[in-house]
């Protein structure tokens, strides 16, 4: 047990904090119940089960909440949080003054194991939010990945393309692929990775990473998860329901036919679908810069900590 009293705003009583656990439980059930069915089942979604799959956070680590780092969480409630990585009992005082102990987060043990990686991730951050936005590659790094395949395989092989395989390679003959995200960009066939204007490694992806790609704003999730017990549970759930909303752009911009389960195109093929998607990305592009700042926060307040 750490020695020394922490006053009483940093201190949680049982009743507030587990009533903020039970509303993010509730708040990211629609998608973590769901997704446990079809896994049950054996059933997939070509749209939504890459929330769980690509991101490598699990549905039960999703459903934890945490506090803010250096908040003390009250109550017979918080004692399994000591069996979780990174947690530890803590003196402090209730609302009345009394001397009690509470649960933590124990932030120079999380640190000792990855203040490196919560630096690097700040500076990602912080060089991406310092970077013009751009809009102009219209989702095309899906139709890159199928493009003119030398085994003929395609990514999501149970889901129809619009435009068949060769009209989808006329698209991406006819268009500028630009893409900057190294993630999106190693998924691009052979042959299409000669076409990218970038050629975007891991080396280089504080460089070329951009706030309005798509991706870089999906992935402010994965920093929200990988900040672990340190990122608080409003902050990742926030992250998490902003990357389900482009995921889901991401894929009706995508060659595939997914109308049958209810998501319409948007036709990049076409200016009013080029027009359709910027507009939806320049909104992501916002909400996203919003999140970059909230987990640099995050970041900055671990790193400046003793």
């Amino acid at each position: 047990m750490r020695t020394g009293l922490l006053s009483s705003p940093a201190v949680l009583p049982e009743a507030g904090w587990t009533a903020r656990q039970r509303a993010h439980e509730e708040r990211v059930e629609p998608w973590v119940g769901p997704h446990q069915q079809r896994r049950h089942e054996g059933r997939t979604h070509p749209v939504l089960d890459f929330l769980f799959t690509y991101y490598s956070h699990t549905p039960g680590r999703l459903r934890r909440w945490h506090p803010q780092p250096g908040q003390v969480l009250l109550g017979e409630a918080a004692r399994e949080r000591l069996d979780w990585p990174f947690h530890t009992r803590v003196a402090v005082r209730d609302d009345r003054g009394r001397e009690t102990t509470g649960v933590a987060l124990d932030v120079p043990a999380f640190l000792a194991r990855r203040r490196d990686a919560v630096a690097w991730m700040a500076g990602l951050l912080r060089a991406t939010a310092g970077r013009p936005a751009a809009f102009g590659c219209f989702g095309l790094h899906e139709w890159a990945m199928v493009y003119r395949p030398e085994d003929g395989a395609v990514r999501h092989d149970a889901v129809p393309l619009r435009l068949g395989a060769a009209g989808t390679a006329a698209v991406v003959d006819s268009s500028r692929v630009q893409c900057s995200h190294v993630d999106a960009f190693r998924f691009f066939t052979p042959r299409a990775r000669p076409l990218n204007t970038l050629q975007p490694t891991r080396d280089t992806q504080a460089q070329l990473e951009q706030p309005g790609c798509l991706h870089a704003t999906m992935d402010l999730y994965k920093w929200a998860y990988k900040l672990g017990p340190a990122c608080p549970g409003e902050l990742v759930a926030d992250c998490f329901e902003l990357a389900v909303a482009v995921r889901e752009l991401d894929m009706r911009a995508s060659p595939y036919d997914l109308a049958d389960l209810g998501y319409p195109p948007v036709r990049i093929e076409t200016a009013e679908g080029k027009a359709e998607y910027v507009a939806a990305q320049r909104r992501f592009a916002d909400q996203g810069a919003a999140l970059r700042r909230r987990l640099l926060d995050v970041c900055d307040a671990l790193l400046g900590s003793p």
